[in-house]
């Protein structure tokens, strides 16, 4: 039987994106392009050519244009939310790949995929026994007729249900000719079609079996009941343009006859380079006679042997090797509050998973002490396993750092996507093992033991294949700073930082008053009451009761974002006294009840923190977010001093002075740059007195605050346009501003001048210190998605240096600690800041390690200055 396929492109890579990304579990190459969309694209493809037995393929695309539809009806697709970027990277690699095989597409001005696929479906069905047209839209159904069959994605890409017009009735409830008439009528929200108001599928179905066609229904609405007869009435004009956009062009005019699209299998040498480019092992190895390169693991199941609870047994396998694969299970995220079923242990192919209660035999514990341990996350399993009193120090591999630092996009430490990124095995989700939600249950040990065991099982494998990736300096990253940093935040987690609830509940009460009195006085200048918090209610007031100005709409009602509200400020008090409102309503919910409930019993919050969730390098912070924290305003400081210090203890905050600038000097080798940090002026001053060519003595503040503001502007990539909205001056006046700039730091643009196009060449950023940053979008074909990157490539070096001297820092800071035998602790890092629980009598040689470590840690052409601050709470001046 000859047979031709048509596929709806659009329908089909959409699907295979959102399949991982709902999950946020997105694959990645190495070179930072997200390939999820790719894989699911190229999967399905494969599928089809392997199962379908046809002969021609053809696959159609949106242009992603304005089409003849949006001149009928300009709300067409309106409140759609724009597409990510980590999916329009992907669209040209789908299309090379069905370039490589040959394959057929198109995309046309004015008409969508639907009108492609239709119109070559109704050329092809005269010249084959069957049309396979292929989508998961159901716009699609009204071509189920005679030789053409409509096949929807059902579960996944490859799972297919299959629509003709003999069974479309069984399938749907109407006929496939009625398919428009049944779109008119129920709407689609994805086009956003309203169709008629109250009329569901069966009550459309009810109709079309009754009257046939929607035309037929409006002209016996005489005889029509009730609320449908009603909403008819009233909805009838927006039906039959419902109906009209959702009928489909099928006499577009095509560049391509049937015979073009004849499907010849490919060399496989070419789809090899694809495959190669984009990292999908998988698929190399299926090419069968393609010989395997070192990129790719051979990664044969291992034939393990399970043992529950046999503790002798395991502490004699450990006395005859020197390292160990480990990990503990836990089935939730927050390993404070939950405690570890157990521990599971792999060596030489034995996994051994042990009960939390058995952990407390001597001879288990003094043998895993001195293994090297390879694990999935070294903060985990230390601060678990730390709380029950067993204190492991000799890791040697961390399967989510490691990752990270390959790339740091790779920032799931979860074992079963970085085995499929980095070998061919894949893991259960733990969704899988536990459930979720209202179905989360322990199951029995051999199930979470075996898990366990599992997930561990091939960490020597991938910590070869990873060892094999990195360059020297990310080796060091890895082994010298990042793994060690994991066991100094464990502590500094189970250190945990204090609360006053008191202070809390105090600061509570007053910004609830302010709530209250900030209510009251937008109650009466409007002259009634409202919900404040009601987006909706809030935008009807403002632009149609008070008509202070003419507001936008969106999907959901008028724009009441911060940036609208404050410029209606200027004219009108309520939307100023609106932002109070919700600021002192973030705050409290946020903030006070946020902290109350993440206090443990010990009086303290102990927060996690993430090495591998940023893209810089940073570390962030969750349960509470203490990164959030404003540090310069008001409501920042009036939570910060919430936060106590022990008993008989002060807080010591040291934080580096201008740490990016300094690296920025440093990296640019800019000589006015260095001898201002060197001679210990202030850069800001410096600056303006030679923009402004005065004495810097005579510099004013407004002088200061420009000079400021383009110094911190140029480390993030600012533009003129940025620069000119922050200091309120003209684009022209911020152009030459910054040119002015670099006419007295030229060493400066031409380092970010050199960033850049080194980033075009090899796709990455790195730091000093070698920690790279992939960024695939900076030769992206879009205009604003490459000036994004190329904006963030001159700061991520900088920000990325800042990160790593101030991770070296807190290890040396904590091991000078330990061998002074001290009681203070770190207890938080913000940005560039350290905070110290100290003992009072120990305040003066924590102030000096503080300033001696962390202005000496790194060797720079310039000084790196700590500030130290101090106080009985964290609000210090």
């Amino acid at each position: 039987m000859k047979k031709m396929i048509v596929l709806d492109g659009n329908s089909i890579m959409f699907r295979a994106y959102y399949a991982t990304a709902y999950t946020g579990n997105l694959m990645q190459a190495r070179s930072g392009l997200y390939t999820n969309a790719i894989y699911g694209f190229v999967n399905m493809i494969q599928h089809i050519l392997q199962t379908k037995d046809m002969t021609n393929i053809f696959v159609a695309f949106d242009k992603g244009k304005k089409t003849l539809r949006h001149q009928t009806y300009s709300d067409y697709k309106g409140g759609r939310k724009p597409t990510p970027e980590e999916f329009l990277m992907q669209i040209p690699y789908i299309k090379e790949y069905l370039d490589v095989l040959g394959i057929k597409h198109l995309e046309l001005d004015d008409y969508e995929a639907d009108d492609i696929v239709g119109s070559m479906a109704m050329l092809a069905r005269n010249e084959f026994d069957e049309v396979m047209v292929i989508s998961g839209d159901k716009d699609l159904l009204q071509l189920a007729k005679g030789n053409v069959h409509v096949y929807l994605t059902k579960k996944g890409l490859t799972d297919l249900e299959c629509y003709t017009e003999e069974n479309f009735k069984s399938l749907m409830g109407i006929e496939s000719y009625q398919m428009t008439d049944y779109k008119g009528l129920i709407g689609d929200s994805s086009d956003n079609l309203p169709g008629v108001s109250g009329i569901g599928p069966k009550t459309a179905a009810k109709l079309l079996e009754e009257y046939g066609t929607l035309e037929n229904i409006i002209a016996n609405i005489p005889s029509l009941k009730g609320k449908v007869q009603a909403s008819i009435i009233n909805d009838q004009e927006q039906a039959l343009r419902c109906k009209k956009l959702a009928t489909l062009y099928l006499d577009v005019d095509l560049p391509y006859s049937v015979n073009d699209t004849l499907y010849v299998e490919p060399k496989k040498e070419v789809l090899r380079e694809f495959y190669e480019k984009v990292e999908f092992k998988s698929f190399i190895k299926k090419l069968g006679d393609i010989t395997e390169e070192k990129t790719v693991v051979k990664s044969e199941k291992l034939e393990l042997e399970y043992y529950y609870n046999e503790v002798d047994s395991l502490i004699s396998e450990l006395k005859k090797t020197d390292k160990c694969l480990l990990d503990v299970e836990i089935p939730k995220e927050n390993y404070h509050k939950e405690e570890i079923l157990g521990i599971s242990v792999v060596i030489n192919n034995k996994g051994y998973f042990i009960d939390k209660s058995l952990l407390n035999n001597s001879g288990l514990i003094s043998e895993l002490k001195n293994k090297e341990l390879y694990t999935i996350d070294v903060k985990k399993v230390y601060v678990s396993l730390k709380k029950l009193g067993v204190i492991l120090s000799k890791f040697s591999f961390d399967l989510g750092l490691a990752a990270y630092i390959v790339n740091p996009s790779y920032s799931s430490v979860d074992a079963k996507s970085m085995y499929e990124k980095f070998i061919e095995t894949t893991l259960p989700y733990l969704e899988e093992v536990y459930g979720k939600n209202a179905k989360y249950e322990v199951p029995s040990v051999d199930v979470y033991g075996k898990y366990s065991i599992d997930k561990v099982s091939y960490l020597e494998t991938i910590k070869s294949e990873i060892d094999g990736i990195l360059t020297s300096d990310q080796k060091k990253l890895l082994y010298e700073v990042e793994i060690p940093l994991a066991v100094v935040l464990g502590d500094m987690e189970l250190n945990g930082f204090r609360i006053s609830k008191n202070r809390l509940n105090e600061i509570g009460e007053f910004v609830l008053n302010e709530i209250n009195r900030l209510e009251k006085e937008i109650y009466e200048l409007c002259g009634f009451e409202f919900n404040i918090s009601s987006p909706k209610q809030l935008g009807e007031v403002l632009f149609e009761k008070l008509a202070i100005a003419k507001g936008k709409k969106n999907k959901t009602g008028y724009v009441t974002n911060a940036e609208t509200l404050e410029k209606l400020a200027e004219i009108h008090p309520v939307p100023m006294k609106v932002l109070e409102y919700r600021k002192y309503s973030k705050l409290y919910s946020t903030y006070v009840v946020g902290l109350l409930d993440m206090m443990f019993d010990d009086g303290k919050v102990h927060t996690i923190f993430k090495q591998s969730l940023t893209l810089t390098g940073r570390l962030s912070s969750v349960e509470p977010n203490i990164q959030n924290i404003p540090i310069r305003t008001e409501d920042g400081r009036l939570i910060r001093s919430a936060f106590i210090p022990s008993d008989d203890s002060l807080l010591i905050s040291a934080d580096y002075s201008q740490i990016e600038l300094r690296i920025l000097a440093h990296v640019s080798k800019c000589k006015n740059m260095i001898d201002a940090f060197n001679s210990g002026e202030d850069l800001h001053s410096s600056t303006a007195a030679k923009i402004y060519n005065v004495d810097i003595s005579n510099v004013t503040k407004d002088q200061r605050r420009m000079a400021k503001a383009v110094n911190f502007g140029i480390v993030y990539g600012m533009s003129p346009w940025g620069l000119a909205e922050e200091l309120k001056i003209t684009t022209f006046e911020a152009n030459d501003f910054i040119n002015r700039y670099f006419s007295i730091y030229p060493e400066v643009k031409d380092y970010l001048d050199k960033t850049v196009n080194n980033t075009k060449t090899t796709g990455y950023t790195e730091t000093i210190f070698g920690r790279r940053r992939y960024m695939p979008e900076i030769n992206s074909s879009n205009g604003a998605l490459r000036q994004f990157a190329e904006r963030t490539a001159k700061n991520a070096p900088i920000q990325g240096a800042a990160a790593d001297v101030i991770k070296i820092a807190m290890i040396a800071v904590d091991k000078k600690f330990k061998e002074l035998n001290l009681s203070s602790k770190l207890i938080a890092q913000v940005h560039d800041e350290l905070v110290v629980d100290t003992k009072i009598s120990e305040v003066e040689i924590v102030k000096k390690i503080l300033k001696e470590v962390m202005e000496g840690v790194v060797s720079l052409d310039v000084v790196l200055e700590a500030s130290l601050s101090w106080g009985e709470n964290w609000n210090m001046k």
